[in-house]
C-alpha cells in the first residue's frame, strides 16, 4: 500500500496547489497548524473563522445546522456548488453581452484568476467554461492545458480547436480514427447482407448519408475554422492518394456540403468547390443532370481562370465521389437512349460531350493530384464518334428485336439475337476508363431491364476490362443487387454458366471481394439455381486456407442454407421473390 499511499498523497497535493497561489489556506496549511500548535481545538476554531464564508451573521445560524446534524462539509458544500452554478451563467451573460473587447477582457481576467485552480475538481467547470467562451485563451494556458492529458481530454471542442489549428501532428490523432471509421462503414455498406436493387449503396439521399456519425463529427471539430477545414482536405487529398479510395472523394463532399447545411459562410465562402458542389448535390439527389444544371456545372468549369487551375484538383475529387460517378453515368445511358429515340447523334448533344466531361475529370482525379499537373483531361474523339454510337446501336438491337418478337410467327424475321460485340467497342472498355464506366452502367441498366439476351451478348466483355473496373466492389454490389430481378433465370443453364463460369468465377480466386460477392449473390438465390449448378459452385467456392474469416463465414452460410433447403424444399419453392412486384417499373435509367 505504501506507492499507492504516496501517489494518493501526490495528486491530493496537485488538486490543491493553486489555492496557495491565491492565499487560500489548503489541506497542507491545517496539517502543519495542527501539528505544531498547543491546542487543536482553538486552532480548528481559528482555521474556519479565517477560511469560512465571510458572512457575519452567518455565525450565529452554524450552531441551529449542529442541533439538526448536518455537517458542516454538506451545508458548505451545497453553498458552493450554488455558487459555482451562478458563475457559470454569469459567465455565460459575460460571453454573449456587450462589446466583443469589453466581454472578452472581462473573461481573460476571471481566467487569469481561476485558472490556478484548474485541477481542482470543484473549481474545474469554471476554468473550461470561461475557456469555452474565449475566442483566443492566452497561448501558455492553451500550452497547459495541451500537455496534460487529463485537462486535454474534458476541455471543450471550442478550445481544442485553438490547439489543433497550430498542431497538425495532433489534430491528425483525432481525426484518423474517424477516417479509418468512415472507410470500413463504406466498405461495410458494399458487402451489406441485404441485395435489393431498391435498398442498396446508393439509395440514401446525400442528406441522410451528411447525418453520419463521422461527417457529424468532424463538422463539430471544424466548426468555423478554415485553418482546421484545409487541414482534413489535405488529409483526405493523401489518403487518397496513398490509397486510391474513392470514400475519401465522398467524405470531401459531404464534408462540403454539411458545413453548406449549417451556413457556415466563413468556410462555404472561401472554398472555389462550394457552388459547383452544391449544384452537384441536387444532381446526385435527383439521380440526374438535367439540362439547367448541366449549364451551371458547365458554367463552374468554364469559369476556371489562368492562375487558378489548382481548384481543378478539388472538382476533380468531388466528381471522383463514386456518388457523383453513378449520377454521371446514369444520365449519360438515359441521355443514350434519349438521341436514339430522336435519331440524333452523340455528337450533337452538348448536355452529353458535358456528361463525358465531367465522367473524364473524375475518373483522372489520382492521376491529376498525383502529377500536380492541373489540365482537363484531353477527350478521345472516337469515344464520342465509334464508342457511343456501339452502345446506341445495342439500344436499337434490342428495340429491333422486341418489334419482330411482337409480330405474327409467319411475318418474324429468321434472325437471332445478336450475339457478337464489335472489336472496337471490346478495346475501348479494355484502354479507356470513361468508356468501359459508362459500358458498366449500361450492362446494369439492361439488367435492371430484365434483358436476359442483352446481359449473355454482354458479360464476355466484361472478363477484361480497364483496370478490371467490371470486379470492383461498386459494380459488383450493384450488379449483384440487380441480378435479384432475374431469379427465374437462373433456373437456366446457359444463363448460370455465362454468368458464373463466363463472368464472375474467371477471377473470384485471385480476388477476395469478388469470392465475397458471388457467395453474397448465392445466399439469396441458391434456391433458384440449377441444382447440378449449385452442387459445383459451393464446391468451386469453397475458402482456401488462406481466404478471410468473412470468406469463411459467407460460405459457412450458403452450406447451412443449402443443407436447409434439402430438408424442407417445399417452404423454399414456395417463397416468391422479393423483386418480383417489379416487372411493372418502366423508368429504365431513373436510378440504380
Amino acid at each position: 500500500t505504501g506507492p499507492r499511499t504516496m501517489a494518493g498523497a501526490r495528486r491530493g497535493a496537485a488538486m490543491f496547489s493553486g489555492l496557495q497561489e491565491l492565499g487560500i489556506a489548503s489541506g497542507d496549511e491545517l496539517k502543519e497548524t495542527l501539528t505544531n500548535c498547543a491546542e487543536p481545538l482553538k486552532a480548528i476554531d481559528q482555521f474556519q473563522i479565517e477560511n469560512g464564508i465571510l458572512l457575519p451573521s452567518l455565525q450565529s445560524a452554524l450552531p441551529f445546522l449542529d442541533l439538526h446534524s448536518i455537517p458542516r462539509l454538506e451545508f458548505h458544500q451545497s453553498v458552493f456548488d450554488e455558487l459555482r452554478d451562478k458563475l457559470l451563467d454569469k459567465v455565460a451573460t459575460i460571453a454573449s453581452e456587450g462589446k466583443d473587447g469589453d466581454r472578452y477582457n472581462k473573461l481573460e481576467d476571471l481566467l487569469g484568476k481561476c485558472f490556478p485552480l484548474v485541477k481542482v475538481p470543484s473549481i474545474q467547470p469554471v476554468v473550461m467554461c470561461v475557456m469555452k467562451h474565449l475566442p483566443k485563451v492566452p497561448e501558455e494556458k492553451l500550452k497547459l492545458v495541451m500537455a496534460d492529458k487529463e485537462l486535454y481530454k474534458i476541455c471543450a471542442t471550442e478550445v481544442k480547436r485553438q490547439i489543433w489549428q497550430d498542431n497538425q501532428a495532433l489534430f491528425g490523432d483525432e481525426v484518423s480514427p474517424l477516417l479509418k471509421q468512415y472507410i470500413i462503414e463504406k466498405e461495410n455498406a458494399l458487402f451489406s447482407s441485404e441485395l435489393s436493387v431498391l435498398h442498396n449503396f446508393f439509395s440514401a439521399s446525400p442528406k441522410t448519408r451528411r447525418q453520419g456519425e463521422v461527417v457529424q463529427k468532424l463538422t463539430n471539430m471544424i466548426g468555423k475554422n478554415v485553418k482546421l477545414y484545409d487541414m482534413v482536405l489535405q488529409f483526405l487529398r493523401t489518403l487518397f492518394l496513398r490509397t486510391r479510395n474513392v470514400h475519401y472523394c465522398t467524405l470531401r463532399a459531404e464534408l462540403l456540403m454539411s458545413l453548406h447545411d449549417l451556413d457556415i459562410s466563413e468556410i462555404c465562402s472561401v472554398d472555389p468547390c462550394h457552388k459547383f458542389t452544391w449544384c452537384l448535390d441536387a444532381c446526385i439527389r435527383e439521380r440526374f443532370v438535367d439540362a439547367k444544371r448541366a449549364r451551371e456545372l458547365q458554367g463552374f468549369l468554364d469559369g476556371v481562370k489562368k492562375g487558378q487551375e489548382q481548384v481543378l484538383g478539388d472538382l476533380s475529387m468531388i466528381l471522383c465521389d463514386p456518388f457523383a460517378i453513378n449520377t454521371l453515368a446514369l444520365s449519360t445511358v438515359k441521355n443514350l437512349q434519349e438521341l436514339v429515340s430522336q435519331d440524333a447523334l452523340p455528337r450533337d448533344s452538348a448536355d452529353l460531350l458535358l456528361l463525358l466531361r465531367m465522367l473524364s475529370l473524375g475518373q483522372g482525379a489520382w492521376d491529376m493530384i498525383d502529377s500536380q499537373v492541373f489540365k482537363e483531361p484531353k477527350m478521345e474523339i472516337e469515344l464520342i464518334t465509334k464508342f457511343l454510337p456501339n452502345l446506341m446501336a445495342f439500344v436499337v438491337d434490342d428495340h429491333s428485336f422486341n418489334v419482330d418478337q411482337k409480330l405474327p410467327t409467319e411475318d418474324k424475321a429468321a434472325n437471332l439475337y445478336p450475339t457478337s460485340l464489335p472489336e472496337s467497342f471490346i478495346k475501348f472498355i479494355q484502354e479507356n476508363r470513361v468508356a468501359c464506366e459508362i459500358a458498366l452502367y449500361y450492362v446494369l441498366h439492361i439488367t435492371k431491364q430484365r434483358n436476359k439476351n442483352a446481359i449473355l451478348r454482354l458479360l464476355p466483355s466484361l472478363v477484361e476490362t480497364y483496370n478490371s473496373m467490371a470486379f470492383s466492389d461498386i459494380f459488383l454490389h450493384l450488379f449483384t443487387s440487380h441480378l435479384t430481378l432475374l431469379t427465374e433465370e437462373f433456373a437456366a443453364e446457359d444463363f448460370c454458366t455465362a454468368l458464373f463460369d463466363g463472368f464472375i468465377l474467371t477471377t473470384f480466386s485471385s480476388k477476395e471481394n469478388v469470392h465475397r460477392h458471388v457467395l453474397r449473390l448465392l445466399l439469396h438465390l441458391h434456391h433458384k439455381v440449377v441444382p447440378s449448378k449449385m452442387i459445383s459452385l459451393q464446391k468451386a467456392l469453397e475458402p482456401t486456407k488462406q481466404s478471410t474469416d468473412a470468406v469463411k463465414e459467407l460460405h459457412t452460410q450458403l452450406t447451412e442454407k443449402i443443407e436447409s433447403l434439402k430438408q424442407s424444399p417445399t417452404q423454399m419453392a414456395e417463397t416468391p421473390p422479393l423483386e418480383l412486384p417489379l416487372r411493372t417499373v418502366s423508368a429504365p435509367a431513373a436510378a440504380v
